[in-house]
């Protein structure tokens, strides 16, 4: 028995034979490969649940906590079902139910894990967290009570995240749908416009901070890391090629193809890794044109040391375009769809964001006992 008043350590309740501690065995790719099958083996990797691949047998077909040795300990449930744990993970067992809820236990140990970020990187045995997390165990009741209540929170996250995954595989299946018809024109890209780019700069040209970011091909689409003077910027932007407001920017290097919509910022851009059509409105909305992009499949080149979408290619490759009243209406279609399953501040991830910060808060309240 133990008094529901104290706070008890993974050792002390192993010590008690209410848990068992324990460690998978060694399972190498090679043996997966050997020996394929149905069963999941779950490694240290926090990706895809942990799991590593399928397997031909299985080590355990009940309900433990698992977690990573070498990942930094993230905790993961693993209920009822024949599954394998590979020498990197470490994995619990809750031995007597009347005391402790294994689902209970997950949940306070995850909550303990996100609020203190242990860190188990290289540890090399289960051992290592017997003492590290000192917790508060509830009457079994109230465990069970307070499973109920986290459950469907994180049901409510599946769902969403269920629902989120359907409906980008939808917005998907439509964009070709609308954007692939051979009712359409067919024309080269070279007829709506030639291909620009900015300026050349030179990394003595540039600084950590400053007034105007500069994106190079590593922090396109993301955040600048690189910046260059006002003066430079205005002197540059006056005198040679630069977007105007819609324009779409496209990668030529790195992740080809990544296209980002100019919105009038003050920014600057680096010179034939990220480029632009100087799109003739009146054949190709740059709106339905940034759709377009989406579904080509750029015909690189890579006879360099380094893949690369040149000039030539892009004026080369040949998209279906429907007369602009149907551009508008197509984009319309697609705007919606992908502020559904794209938008951060509004769609789909907007709300799985909300409702993930809403169950860790009343998971904290609730294991905390505030």
């Amino acid at each position: 028995m133990i008094d529901y008043n104290q706070k008890y350590t993974l050792g002390e309740l192993e010590n008690l034979n209410i848990i068992k501690l324990g460690r998978g065995n060694v399972i190498s790719k090679n043996d997966i490969r050997n020996n394929p099958g149905k069963y999941p083996i779950y490694s240290s990797s926090a990706i895809n649940n942990g799991k590593m691949g399928e397997y031909g047998g299985y080590m355990f077909d009940d309900e433990r906590i698992t977690w990573s040795i070498d990942g930094g300990g993230k905790f993961f449930y693993r209920n009822n079902h024949k599954y394998s744990v590979t020498n990197v993970s470490g994995w619990l067992k809750v031995i007597n139910s009347d005391i402790l809820n294994t689902k209970f236990l997950y949940y306070l140990l995850l909550n303990e894990w996100s609020f203190k970020k242990y860190d188990y990187t290289n540890k090399a045995h289960p051992s290592v967290i017997r003492d590290d997390y000192i917790l508060h165990i509830p009457s079994i009741d109230v465990q069970n009570e307070i499973v109920e209540v986290l459950d469907k929170f994180s049901a409510l996250e599946t769902e969403l995240e269920a629902e989120l995954e359907a409906r980008t595989k939808q917005y998907e299946y439509y964009k070709n749908k609308l954007l692939i018809n051979d009712k359409f024109r067919k024309i080269k890209l070279s007829d709506i416009g030639p291909v620009k780019m900015c300026r050349r700069i030179f990394k003595n040209q540039t600084t950590d901070k400053g007034d105007i970011p500069f994106y190079k091909i590593g922090t396109f689409g993301v955040e600048a890391d690189a910046y260059i003077s006002r003066e430079l910027f205005l002197e540059y932007k006056d005198k040679y090629p630069f977007p105007n407001k819609s324009d779409v920017l496209l990668s030529a290097s790195g992740t080809i193809g990544r296209r980002v919509i100019y919105e009038g910022e003050d920014a600057y851009f680096q010179d034939s890794n990220i480029v632009w059509i100087d799109n003739d409105e009146t054949i190709v909305l740059n709106k339905y044109l940034y759709y377009l992009y989406g579904i080509i499949n750029w015909k690189v080149s890579s006879g360099g040391t380094i893949s690369r979408l040149y000039n030539k290619i892009i004026l080369n490759t040949e998209v279906l375009v429907p007369p602009l009243d149907e551009q508008e209406r197509i984009v319309s279609i697609l705007d919606k769809f992908s502020s559904l399953v794209n938008d951060i501040k509004e769609g789909l991830p907007a709300e799985i964001e909300l409702r993930r910060k809403q169950y860790e808060y009343y998971r904290n309240k609730l294991l905390t006992f505030e």
